[in-house]
């Protein structure tokens, strides 16, 4: 989209995303909903013309920019440094286990930025930019919307060894994962909502093989896993280092591709996918959330607004701290790259 492209309004997207419940942004004043209002006036049509097509044109589109912000958020908090390039001086996050190949969405937001830049140089943050394509795209496949304070600024550096120290897994235990979710100022209800976004995408034969064949050791799978399951899954990730490791199975069974409540209907049916999923229903708190939110898709949404808007203030960067990029793989030094 060159700057003189006409941008067609959309009352839908002006007004729906900006609904949100009453929260309290005391913890970074900085931060406004209306932040780019006059600096960017053209930053929300941008934002859903990209996102518009890239999710026409890609049904897991969706699904990767949720994963990539919630990478990029649950470690050194929101400040897009999940987007920088590795350099000679810094080995950064996008070849960390959990991340390498992993990984989808770049390309739509480096588009963005590149209409941004266009039309309001050196204005929007990366970090900003992509928490507005994450929440437009969830939207966009009838997901719910959230409030997020804009103002945010991107981080000067990204750390390797921070993805392997402050990642969720999708193998780590209950208690391992919901460490890491309080070492962020979130909890284990935080935990079980954001969970939910394994309501759409897929994920990889070698993050959930383990409960297929040798579960703990045993050498047999996981005796809770869905019978029906674990026969289709056997076929698609055998068990052999052939490159079927890298084999996707969704992660929703019920509604791939679609934004809802199916992925905790699934858990209390026994065909959760991940290692991480099952063990919400292995505990007595987690499971009785499990069991809400299936019931009650309304409850689902709002909390899962609530925790997206609670973690898009991790760490966030604003003020004088950090600064605008623009180029969202590189840190912008004072001559330039």
């Amino acid at each position: 989209m060159a700057p003189n492209t006409p941008i067609t309004l959309s009352f839908l997207f002006l007004i729906l995303p900006f609904f949100f419940f009453d929260q309290s942004i005391s913890t970074n004043t900085e931060l406004r909903y209306d932040f780019y209002d006059e600096s960017c006036p053209h930053l929300p049509m941008i934002i859903r013309d990209h996102i518009w097509e890239a999710v026409q044109n890609d049904t897991r589109i969706a699904a990767s920019l949720l994963r990539l912000q919630f990478h990029d958020c649950i470690v050194d908090g929101c400040d897009a440094s999940v987007l920088l390039d590795d350099t000679k001086d810094m080995k950064g996050e996008k070849n960390a286990p959990g991340n390498v190949k992993s990984l989808r969405g770049f390309e739509v937001i480096d588009a963005i930025k590149a209409d941004v830049e266009a039309y309001c140089p050196e204005t929007v943050s990366c970090v900003d930019i992509l928490g507005l394509a994450t929440r437009e795209a969830v939207y966009l496949v009838e997901g719910p919307s959230w409030g997020l304070p804009l103002g945010r600024r991107d981080g000067l550096k990204a750390d390797f060894k921070s993805v392997q120290e402050q990642l969720p897994s999708p193998r780590a235990s209950l208690e391992n994962n919901t460490a890491k979710f309080t070492s962020k100022g979130l909890d284990l209800k935080d935990l079980v909502v954001l969970s939910g976004a394994h309501t759409i995408g897929f994920a990889r034969c070698v993050t959930f093989k383990v409960r297929l064949f040798n579960y703990k050791g045993s050498g047999q799978p996981d005796p809770d896993i869905n019978a029906a399951m674990l026969s289709d899954l056997q076929s698609m990730c055998p068990n052999r280092n052939d490159g079927t490791n890298a084999n996707l199975a969704p992660l929703d069974v019920a509604t791939v591709d679609r934004f809802d409540n199916e992925y905790y209907t699934n858990l209390i049916s026994g065909v959760g996918l991940l290692e991480s999923d099952h063990g919400l229903m292995a505990d007595s708190n987690t499971a009785q959330m499990v069991r809400q939110y299936s019931f009650d898709t309304n409850l689902f949404y709002d909390d899962f607004a609530e925790s997206m808007f609670r973690l898009n203030m991790v760490g966030v960067l604003s003020g004088r701290d950090g600064q605008i990029r623009k180029n969202c793989h590189v840190v912008k030094v004072d001559d330039g790259y």
